[in-house]
């Protein structure tokens, strides 16, 4: 800077000259709100505008403008002052203004009133709030002189702190959450602040939308307390509504000052710490619950020692995620599709509890009657450790006493509003429902009774935790924790009527968000890396009264005709009555209609296999399950394609009456219809049905070439998938004594399923006296 002695001007009149000097950059902003007519909307239309000003201060005096006029400044009494301004320093901090978004006003505008310095504006408020937010602190900090004008829309106020303050009575299953910012020393709830910013922009509480905001992106709200204005970063926001986001569809009154959340809600605080730091006050044992509830997934553990299983790396999971809930004394729903062992998986959290000590009370597992068997069978093979008491059948009613003496109490849906009153005598550790859809109405029997059985831990299985629709699943949770969804009416005004009638993706996106923790849902093509390529299944089956006294009846009358025959020929001369009589069984085994006698009278329900093919092609169908359904007698794909059509489940038909084969392949193979109705003999070789995922064998053929060969029609070159092999087996029946006899009689088998010579059977008196064994009582 140099200052100069007086000199003449071009008029030859006496000055003083100042050059050398590096100016400061003065930035005023203001705003305006302009109310003007709007004759489109035929109304009063309200705009708020905002200005900055730029001037360049030469030791307290300003100029302004791009032109390289020298600054003549007159004083009083003295000599005037010639400034000698810089523009390579003037523009460059223009051209910083300009870098900051700012463009060169062309408009007039209130927002400055007169003021004379060169005007800049912006787009738009977000900008704005973004220039001031980022922009203005860095101007500061190079010398800037900032002046803002009082009704400045964007002087903002600091945030000093952000708060969540919990509220817990120990008496009940929710708490209080509050959660503020601090300014100027004053504590002040978002609550109503972002209710009535939720109003303005909606899109606030869309999750895609919301996803698209940087996190460095501001939300400018007004203090209700005394209209200061302050910015709320989207990094804090972003979880916080994601997070809570449905809870402000209850607008509480603009005074509430904190949500009320159930206990299980507790998870959705961890999210709430990303984003600016929070300093929490009260509910430390809540947010240790919900720390150790986010942390579940990470959560390893082996398998307990004695399974007599090789559990799958998924399967491994699945025992993570129940010990964890059981921790946590939360439930749960194992939804895994069909076949992939949700009861091995359960078998093995039970052992877990009984190995740690904690399993001091049974654990109750109520199911469909048909899967009492199963259950049993699974128990015996995997947990023998495990005492297993079945409380079905006309005797159960002298066992209930001896409830707490085992490890795993069964029932069923059918019996427990009956026994409710007995097994609500007792306290158990687990209540499991398996097929827990079974409970999808809320207001039936089993429902009912279910909620009322005494426990801490309670989980749901089930391949279709929801069916038709959402009131389903909250029928489950209502089991599992009663109250967390709310009461129906609250669910469905919350939840159910925007999704299923208004395809509101928020309301949905929302609800997954609050289950998500307790629901375990995989499906075969996510682990289907961890599956073998090829996964058999045995599907058994009990028979009903009506199969169980005609198939005894039956028996009787072939046993003695065979032994009769058997006495006249001789065994090896004896091969077509005894294919006959195990035809004759095996028909019984499958609908007593195929016998031919008294079929007016009979039903679908008479026959237990039909009954539970059925639930299983519900299921399976439900899941876009692409199924090959084989079975020997063409007259028992008639009466399941009867069932099918009924049900309204879509199927072709191939049987040896069929004359175009290749339209019916063509059409499964191009989606048309879901499930495939094949005779064995038919279809069992030569078709190429890659389409199908999954094969059921409704009458076993006996031959494991033979069935290996039908299921290949599915199983072969150009499969992606994993095929699922299901046989069903009617229990104690000549079924079951037969696929016994394959291990040890590989020669019987060929002969009874290929229908071969005596000579290949080398059939004995010991396997015929299996075979046509009495059922078991």
């Amino acid at each position: 800077m140099s200052q100069n002695a007086p000199s003449l001007d071009t008029a030859g009149l006496l000055e003083e000259r100042l050059e050398g000097v590096s100016p400061r950059a003065v930035l005023s902003l203001g705003s305006h709100v302009r109310v003007h007519f709007d004759a489109r909307k035929a109304r009063m239309q309200e705009q708020t505008q905002h200005r900055a000003a730029l001037a360049f201060d030469y030791q307290g005096h300003l100029a302004f403008g791009k032109a390289p006029k020298d600054l003549i400044v007159k004083r009083p009494g003295e000599i005037p002052l010639r400034i000698i301004r810089n523009p390579q320093a003037e523009a460059a901090m223009r051209q910083h203004l300009l870098d900051c978004g700012l463009k060169i006003s062309l408009r007039q505008s209130e927002a400055l009133g007169d003021h004379p310095g060169e005007h800049f504006e912006l787009g738009n408020e977000g900008a704005w709030l973004t220039f001031t937010k980022q922009h203005l602190p860095e101007l500061r900090e190079a010398g800037w002189l900032i002046e803002m004008d009082d009704d400045f829309y964007f002087n903002l106020s600091e945030i000093e702190d952000w708060y969540a303050d919990i509220e817990q009575a120990p008496e009940h299953d929710w708490f209080d959450l509050e959660l503020g910012i601090e300014v100027e020393g004053q504590r002040i709830s978002l609550l109503p602040i972002l209710l009535q910013a939720i109003r303005k922009n909606p899109n606030l509480l869309n999750g895609e939308a919301l996803a698209l905001r940087r996190d460095d992106e501001m939300l400018l709200v007004t203090l209700p307390q005394n209209k200061q204005r302050v910015a709320l970063p989207f990094s804090r926001l972003k979880p916080l509504l994601a997070t809570l986001g449905e809870l402000f569809f209850r607008e509480p009154g603009e005074t509430s000052q904190s949500l009320r959340l159930p206990r299980a809600d507790a998870a959705r605080l961890i999210a709430l710490e990303q984003g600016p730091a929070i300093h929490w006050q009260g509910g430390e044992q809540l947010r240790g619950f919900a720390q150790r509830l986010q942390a579940y997934s990470d959560k390893t553990v082996s398998p307990p020692e004695g399974l007599q299983a090789q559990l799958r790396p998924y399967q491994v999971h699945g025992l993570a995620w129940m010990q964890a809930l059981a921790e946590l004394e939360v439930g749960g729903v194992l939804a895994d599709d069909m076949g992939l062992g949700k009861t091995v998986q359960t078998l093995a959290h039970i052992l877990c509890e009984k190995q740690a000590g904690r399993l001091q009370q049974p654990a109750l597992i109520i199911m469909p009657t048909s899967l009492i068997p199963n259950w049993q069978d699974e128990a015996e093979r995997f947990t023998p450790q495990l005492k297993v008491l079945a409380l079905h059948g006309i005797k159960r009613r002298n066992q209930f006493k001896h409830i707490g003496e085992y490890d795993i109490i069964l029932s069923t849906y059918a019996l427990l509003p009956r026994d409710l009153k007995m097994l609500g005598a007792h306290s158990y550790h687990l209540v499991i429902l398996d097929e827990a859809q079974n409970i999808k109405n809320p207001r039936s029997k089993a429902a009912q009774a279910a909620s009322q059985l005494k426990t801490a831990r309670r989980l749901c299985l089930t391949g279709t935790p929801l069916e038709n629709h959402l009131g389903e699943l909250w029928s489950l949770f209502n089991f599992l924790m009663p109250g967390w969804l709310g009461d129906s009416k609250s669910f469905n005004h919350d939840y159910r009527t925007p999704i299923e009638k208004n395809a509101n993706s928020q309301r949905l996106a929302h609800l997954h968000g609050r289950i998500k923790p307790f629901v375990l849902r995989r499906k075969k093509e996510q682990v289907a890396t961890e599956l073998p390529a090829k996964t058999e299944i045995t599907q058994w089956v009990d028979l009903t009264p009506t199969q169980r006294d005609r198939y005894e009846t039956l028996r009787l009358v072939m046993d003695k005709k065979v032994r009769d025959e058997i006495a006249r020929l001789g065994l090896a001369r004896s091969q077509i009555v005894i294919l006959e009589a195990l035809l004759r069984l095996r028909q019984a085994c499958c609908d007593l209609r195929l016998l031919g006698d008294e079929s007016s009278t009979l039903k679908a329900s008479d026959s237990g296999k039909l009954t539970s093919l059925l639930n299983m092609l519900e299921e399976l169908t439900q899941e876009g399950r692409r199924v090959l359904l084989f079975s020997q007698f063409t007259s028992m794909l008639d009466l399941i394609a009867s069932e099918l059509k009924e049900r309204g489940i879509s199927y072709g038909k191939l049987t040896g009456a069929t004359q175009d084969r290749r339209s019916p392949v063509h059409d499964f193979q191009a989606g048309e219809f879901s499930v495939f109705l094949i005779s064995l003999k038919a279809g069992g070789v030569g078709l190429n049905l890659t389409a199908a995922d999954t094969v059921i064998h409704f009458d076993p053929w006996w031959n494991p070439a033979a069935e290996a060969q039908a299921s290949d029609r599915a199983y072969r070159i150009g499969q992606e998938k994993p095929v699922f092999v299901y046989k069903m087996i009617s229990r104690g029946t000549v079924e079951e004594k037969i696929q016994l006899l394959q291990h040890t009689k590989a020669n019987l088998a060929r002969g009874v399923l290929e229908g071969g010579s005596l000579e290949q059977w080398q059939i004995s008196e010991e396997d015929l006296a299996a075979l046509f064994a009495p059922l078991d009582k």
